[in-house]
């Protein structure tokens, strides 16, 4: 996997150190304008040069998302937006919208531009016409198969970069393209903004039993019908590569550190060949999420691939290191654990870490049984040497 890189996502401070120190090449996040994570997920101003300064000085790369779709009284401001963030050092922006990707080649054309996937770019084509409006990136759309980007990668020059999402969530709408959220809640998922109603429970009615639900499947619950599946590609990798992806991209702006950290760890593994796929996979089992696919990559997804829109993980994630010194590790507690629990290791380049807690300290030097209470700066003897920002899992099966 040499020369390709691994791009993550940060939508906070804490899951960019996270997403440098675990392995990623390159991160990519949101600014003050047209980024489609508009609600919780910005660094704005000051926030967003630091983190410029930060990725530099550990020889990282760091892309900003433009990715909503404009207005016409935001082309103005996208032009000096482009100058902001060229002046700042941002090694690129990720665009969807053609007016803004004019606006941001007239203001800043030494800043690279990347075409977003919800530009939804999926013939050589169209990249080519990119190309000549000076793209150096695509970001394919998640439609295509393998088969389809081997044709694209022969028909496009060399230079273009082909980036392609190898993880995370998956929009049940046309490349991301979806108006339910807008009609349900106005709150428009094209403009930064989505409730995920994709995810919600669902039962029909009929017009004249108002209150009566009938179940589409016999669950307690409803279903989750529109609900998709999750991403993984760790176990064809290789298949990627030899299309001619040349950037790995994960995703999660809106994902916590650890769940940043345990997908860039697996990947950054699985790329340098440090650990198996099996254990990459297991890793991978251990964040939160829906039932697994290979997306399109194969062709066209198999009627009758059932998803009960249930998420699963098989760890609770329980803190972040603070520091280690001697066989004590001092932690932030983000959940639930107690003495007798076995607590695994999530560091870079590592896997199948862990101890058992014998005993734990609380900031006044009382020995406690459990810590319940998040945040609390806890101390736990550790035999295993940890380095700052690792983090700690519990199985839930050792609940």
């Amino acid at each position: 996997m040499k020369g390709i890189e691994l791009l993550a996502p940060c939508g906070d401070w804490e899951s960019l150190e996270a997403a440098v120190a675990f392995g990623a090449d390159a991160v990519y996040l949101g600014g003050d304008l047209l980024q489609l994570r508009a609600a919780k997920s910005a660094f704005s101003g000051e926030k967003l040069l630091r983190a410029v300064e930060y990725v530099h000085e550990r020889n990282k790369r760091i892309y900003v998302t433009v990715n909503s779709f404009a207005k016409n009284g935001e082309l103005i401001p996208a032009g000096d937006y482009a100058r902001y963030l060229k002046d700042i050092g941002v090694d690129a922006a990720i665009i969807s919208d053609l007016g803004v990707f004019d606006a941001f080649a007239s203001a800043a054309p030494e800043l690279e531009r990347h075409v977003s996937t919800q530009a939804n770019c999926q013939n050589y084509g169209s990249a080519n016409v990119y190309y000549k409006m000076g793209a150096k990136r695509i970001v394919l759309a998640r439609e295509m198969s393998l088969q389809e980007i081997e044709e694209l990668r022969k028909n496009t020059p060399s230079d273009l970069e082909l980036e392609a999402f190898v993880h995370g969530a998956m929009c049940m709408a046309y490349s991301g393209r979806c108006i339910i959220s807008s009609f349900l809640t106005g709150r428009s998922g094209n403009r930064g903004e989505c409730a995920q109603p994709c995810r919600w429970n669902y039962a029909l009615t009929e017009e004249k039993r108002p209150g009566e639900y009938f179940p589409i499947e016999e669950t307690d619950t409803g279903t989750a019908i529109l609900s998709s599946h999750d991403l993984c590609c760790i176990g064809f990798l290789d298949k990627l590569r030899d299309a001619g992806i040349s950037s790995f991209k994960i995703e999660g702006r809106m994902k916590t550190a650890y769940y940043v950290a345990t997908a860039v760890n697996a990947y950054r593994m699985a790329m340098d060949g440090s650990a198996s796929v099996e254990t990459c996979r297991e890793e991978l089992e251990c964040l939160k999420h829906r039932p697994y696919s290979s997306g399109f990559y194969f062709g066209e997804l198999k009627m009758g691939h059932a998803n009960s829109g249930r998420y699963s993980q098989s760890c609770t994630f329980i803190g972040r290191v603070l520091s280690w010194d001697k066989g004590m590790a001092r932690i932030q507690q983000r959940n639930n654990f107690q003495v007798g629990d076995v607590l695994e290791v999530l560091s870079p380049g590592r896997a199948g870490l862990s101890f058992q807690v014998e005993t734990i300290t609380d900031q006044d030097g009382n020995i406690r049984q459990r810590a319940p209470h998040p945040n609390e700066e806890l101390l736990v003897p550790c035999p295993v040497e940890l380095l700052p920002g690792d983090f700690l899992r519990r199985r839930d099966t050792e609940k």
